[in-house]
This record gives C-alpha cells, structure tokens and sequence, in this order.
C-alpha cells in the first residue's frame, strides 16, 4: 500500500486565496471539499492554507501526507445509496502561529488572499480581553483574526481592494455579527497599542472588510475507525486522515451591509458549481427552517419511537405506523409555520426524510432525548403556537411529542419490557419526579406547562395557549392505557 504524498498522488498547484482557521473533520469534509468542488466547475483557481487555532492540533499530520486526504461522503440521493470516496487536494499547506508567529504574520501579505474561513466551535467566536495586539499569538480567534487583519492594513498600505470576506463556520445563530463585534472590540481594545493607526485601521475594517454570517449544515462523524482497512484498500493509499460524512450539504452565506450580493456570489463561484450552496441578504429563515424541520421532529419522534419500542432514527421514519408520525410532523403540522418558498420548505424536508434514513448511520434515539425539554422549547414550541395561530387548532403530533417527553421522565419501562432511567437537568428530573408523584395527570400536565421559569422562559405559563392542558392530559392518559404505539395511531388517524 502506497504512502499519500504529492510524489504518489500529484498535487494541483493553485494560487493561494483561503486562509483557514482550524484543521478539524468539519472543515475538511464540508468547506475544503466544496472548495475543490468549485476549482474543478469554475475558474476559482484556489487553495487554502490552513493555520492551526489552538496550541495542539492535527497540522503535523496534515503536513506529513502533504494536506492530502480522502473524503468519505455517504448517505442516500433520490432514495439511492451513495457511497463515494474523492481525494481532496484543496490545502496547499498548514501554519502553526505557536511554533512559528512569523509565518503566521506572513499570510497578511499574500497578494491572491481574498477569504478567510472558519470553524473553531462554538466557543471560539468569544472576546478575551487579557489579548494584546503583539501577542505571539493571541489566545482568541477573534485575536489572531484582527492581529492578521491589522498586518494586511499594514503590507498594502490601507488599499480598500486588498480586505478580505469572513466566512465564519461556527454553529451559533449570526455567527458573522457576533464574530464582527469581537473585532470591532479589539481595535477598541487596542486602541493605545495601534497608535496613529488606530482611525485607518478602524476605518478599513469597516469598509474594505466583510464578515458574513452563514449557516452549515452536514454531519460529519470524523475518521471511518470501523471502515479503515477497508477504505485503504479500495483506495491504495495508507491515508491516515480519511474523514466521513453524509452526502448531504448545504452551506447558506449571508452577505455582509456592505457587500452586495451580486459582488459576492461573482468572488465566491461555489454556487455555480452544482453545490447546494445559497447566498442570500438574510439567514434567518434558513436557520429557522434547519432548527424546525430538521431538529423539530428529531426532537418529538426520539420519545414517541422510544417508548414504542424502537432505537434508531432510521427504523422510526421506516416503521409503518411510526414513519407516518414523522411525516405527519413535519410535513403537516412544522413545513406551513414556515415562511419560505413553500417548494424551497418540500425539498429541505425531502432532504431531511433521506438523511433521517441514511443507511450507514446508526443514529441512536437516546442521543437526541438529553434535554428534550430545552429541545422542545427551541425547536418545537415556537411551531405549536404557529400552527395554532395559522390554523386555529392545535398540532396534535407535536403536542403527542411533548406527552412522550413527559412520560419519558417517569422512568420505568418500555414497550418491550426494557427498563431505563432518564438522565437529564437536575433540577427537571425533580420537578417531573415530584408531579408524577400526585399520580393526578391533570396536575402533571399542568405543573408542566406552568414550568416558565425552569423550562420555558420567554415563553410563559403554557396552560394559557387555549386546549393545551386538555389536550396534553389526554394524550398522557391514552399513553398510560393504551400504549405508546396504539396512542400514534390514533393522532394519525
């Protein structure tokens, strides 16, 4: 088996255009693969050089098969298995700022760089100010990113052509807003240490740079360890950072005040590339539509297919009485609280029934049940009282769910007879122990809803939203006495 290097898989030269910031399974197998994608539709004509954010990371690995790697996308397409292996040969190199400050200092003047992407997870969009504007590096991303900008100030001497597009790819909602504060804080921070270029550095950032807010969607399990032989043999390479994902994608960017869109879809071809790629002035609705259609019936079919009897998501959507749940909650009661295109709303639900049934992964029910109540709150409330507004009643599957979550927290046994112990937030563990106490389900439901404070915040005392309580206590009893499964049947029927 052959070693993976650019002697025995020849690497494409390509001008340096992406600075990169993280090396993870994410980046590899959604932005570097899109972005090789793109090269190969369009002259984009780009690579990425990837700087590595914190002090330990995976750099040296990269650098040893020469930012070679293999991505493994699978899933299902027009309900067809897909299983596909691509070697991915968008990195032209790594930099690591802890071992060599220098080097990092140095992309600020490569002239072809136009973007800089990242994804330094959840807690990497945050603003420290114990970072100094000579530090070598700064703790924060946020840090480095506005050190790196203020040397690009710097090398080209304030030239408004020479700011760069920020296309931040950590999961938090208007990632881009909350990324472009933390500069703005910084050249305030910094103010004394940047002097007399305080104003043009200020003023620069503000018009000649551009951070966007985007939205990512693919999952992406990380190195294949069961598949791994496997995979090397079909591909001849010893490839030790094979990275697996789904084959679905879908990357939204939100453009920034003041970059238009046109301009930004003409810098940044992906969407002429086949891609499922979709450039637009506001995110929102698309990060509404991913939180209800795709987190909204994880959330309530988990309990529901739970007790039922089932563990995985697959199995639910496959099953004959559950999959018509499923469906019935996301295509009758979640798709018409949305607002987009409804044909824009079919084919995202579309997508989603597949990646639920993707036939390679195992996607364990009790991985989604862990702060359902939260869960529910988020992804599912806000449609319930959509719907009810829209149509004037209630949506009985999502408020099924929310009894199946209820019932979950009495702990006991399931459908098959297999005992279980929910484990979750104290503090809702005991309130639920305590109202099922009262063995009154009356009581139960309505303590429930009543929970403002503990679970449903900004959203009140829920006994008040007209026929939930009667609703609710209802589909807890017929759970109790009848079953979960014969309870399904009769809210789809």
């Amino acid at each position: 088996m052959k070693e993976l290097n650019k002697q025995t898989a020849p690497k494409p030269q390509r001008k340096e255009r992406i600075i990169q910031f993280g090396e993870g399974n994410f980046l590899r197998a959604f932005v570097d693969w899109i972005i090789m994608k793109t090269d190969q539709a369009t002259d984009f004509d780009a690579s990425v050089v990837v700087v590595q954010p914190i002090a330990q990371g995976m750099t040296e690995k990269l650098e040893q098969q020469d930012c070679l790697y293999h991505v493994n996308l699978q899933g299902l397409s027009d309900g067809k298995p897909v299983n596909t292996l691509e070697l991915v040969d968008t990195i032209s190199r790594t930099v690591n700022p802890y071992a060599n400050h220098a080097a990092f200092l140095a992309l600020a003047s490569l002239p072809d760089v136009r973007f800089v992407i990242s994804n330094t997870t959840e807690a990497g969009i945050a603003f420290d100010p114990e970072c100094h504007l000579n530090d070598a590096p700064p703790a924060s991303y946020p840090g480095k990113l506005t050190q790196l900008l203020y040397q690009r100030y710097l090398a080209f001497n304030g030239d408004p052509e020479k700011g760069l597009i920020i296309l931040p790819c950590e999961l938090i909602f208007q990632n881009g807003h909350h990324l472009a504060e933390c500069i703005r804080q910084y050249i305030e921070l910094w103010k004394t240490e940047l002097g007399s270029d305080y104003e043009g550095f200020r003023r620069w950032v503000a018009e000649s740079c551009y951070v966007c807010a985007t939205l990512v969607d693919r999952i992406v399990p990380g190195f294949p360890r069961k598949d791994i032989d496997a995979i090397q043999q079909q591909i001849g390479y010893a490839d030790q950072m094979v990275v697996q994902g789904e084959a679905f994608h879908l990357w939204v960017i939100e453009t920034a005040p003041n970059l238009p869109l046109e301009k930004l879809e003409n810098e940044f071809p992906a969407g002429k590339a086949g891609l499922n790629i979709v450039f637009t002035t506001d995110e929102s609705p698309y990060h509404e539509r991913k939180v209800t259609l795709l987190n909204g019936p994880h959330t309530v079919l988990s309990p529901v297919a739970f007790l039922s009897g089932l563990n995985i998501v697959r199995d639910t959507c496959q099953h004959d009485v559950l999959g018509r749940f499923v469906r019935q909650v996301m295509y009758q009661e979640l798709m018409p609280t949305l607002n987009l295109p409804e044909d824009e709303l079919l084919q995202f639900a579309n997508d989603v029934m597949e990646r639920f049934q993707n036939p390679y992964v195992d996607h364990q029910l009790t991985s989604i049940m862990l702060n359902s109540f939260p869960k529910f709150q988020t992804r599912d409330l806000p449609g319930l009282k959509t719907y009810l507004q829209r149509k004037g009643t209630l949506p009985k599957g999502l408020v099924l769910g929310l009894a199946a979550i209820i019932v979950y927290y009495k702990g006991g046994a399931r459908a098959d007879g297999t005992a279980y112990q929910p484990n979750d937030d104290k503090q809702i563990i005991d309130l639920l122990q305590k109202l099922w106490a009262t063995r009154d389900t009356r009581q139960l439901a309505e303590g429930v809803l009543a929970a403002d404070a503990l679970i449903w915040h900004e959203h009140g005392n829920l006994n008040q939203i007209p026929g939930l309580t009667d609703l609710l206590t209802s589909y807890i009893d017929a759970i109790l006495q009848n079953g979960m499964l014969d309870t399904v049947q009769q809210v789809i029927a």
